[in-house]
């Protein structure tokens, strides 16, 4: 009920000036008193003033004493910033810059930014594709020393890190397929063949001719500069067993292949390469060079011989 006075009180007042006008020149107005943002209307001063004689109301009668309120206005000075800023002080509260506050939701940004980008990358180098570079000679004629190739992984079962489990191989490996593949004698190390023949098939080579169930295969990627009397140009035949691959390299005299150490297990298949997308010419010495020197040395000298040692005809080859 003080609060709704309160509020009556400002609209009484101006009901008493515009109705009761003529009143004004023998009843004095209400002495009205601001303190410190605080309206105190002193009834005793009005009524001595007035002859004891209340104010009266066209329309309500005789106005009802107003009540000494403690509210303040509602219109208060506003406070400077000086003020504001000691008035922080004092109560402890701190405001950040506006700099610092934008520098650190950009660094926020940022971070977040980053790990999508290298958890997309990571999940792409394991599940999809993965660069790699040809140091040997063993497919040259199709892939030549210093080729980088972008290989496809996700059709052949890529491994889940960490648990080592290997989802399921949704492509049939066929002949003449180039194949990556982990070497049988030391997986850690990844080897790039032709794929000659697959499981259930009897393999013979015939002076550098080679054949498949007793049928010569056509092989113009292959390439032949040992003489036809090498013991690596007449081989078998073999029988591959089931679930095993029979792989050759297309420089068929200078390739460590299944002619030496035998069959690929199908699961040991990794991926295919896709196309070559770049090429640098550089000995095979060069890139198996693990010395931290010498490995400085030759990055070094390719970005001095980018443009005049790189392979631009081989950029963009599908295989």
């Amino acid at each position: 009920m003080e609060v709704h006075s309160f509020v009556y009180m400002p609209s009484l007042e101006l009901c008493e000036q515009s109705v009761a006008a003529p009143a004004a020149e023998t009843a004095p107005a209400a002495v009205n008193t601001t303190i410190h943002g605080l309206a105190v209307t002193d009834k005793a001063a009005t009524d001595k003033l007035a002859g004891d004689k209340p104010a009266v109301n066209a329309d309500h009668g005789p106005a009802a004493a107003l009540p000494v309120s403690a509210e303040p206005l509602a219109s208060a000075p506003v406070a400077d910033e000086p003020a504001t800023k000691a008035a922080e002080n004092e109560t402890g509260t701190h405001t950040v810059p506006v700099p610092a506050v934008r520098a650190r939701r950009f660094w926020r940004v940022s971070t977040r930014r980053l790990i999508v980008l290298a958890s997309i990358v990571l999940g792409m180098r394991i599940f999809v594709g993965e660069a790699s570079v040809v140091p040997t000679a063993s497919m040259e004629g199709t892939i030549l020393v210093g080729d980088h190739l972008f290989m496809d992984k996700l059709l052949y079962g890529p491994e889940i890190p960490l648990v080592h489990w290997r989802l399921p191989m949704v492509k049939t490996i066929h002949r003449g397929d180039i194949i990556v593949f982990h070497y049988p004698r030391d997986p850690s190390e990844t080897f790039l063949k032709r794929v000659a023949a697959v499981g259930g098939d009897c393999l013979e080579i015939r002076n550098g001719v080679l054949f498949v169930n007793s049928q010569p295969v056509q092989e113009p990627y292959a390439v032949h500069h040992a003489p036809l009397h090498s013991p690596q140009e007449s081989w078998g035949p073999v029988v591959v067993p089931d679930g095993k691959l029979f792989v050759m390299g297309d420089n068929r005299d200078n390739s460590s292949d299944s002619r030496d150490w035998g069959f690929v297990p199908v699961g040991n298949v990794i991926g295919e390469p896709m196309f070559v997308y770049w090429s640098y010419d550089a000995p095979t010495a060069r890139w198996l060079d693990e010395n931290p020197g010498h490995r400085i040395t030759f990055y070094a000298s390719i970005a001095e011989n980018f443009f005049s040692r790189t392979r631009w005809s081989r950029t963009g080859r599908l295989l």
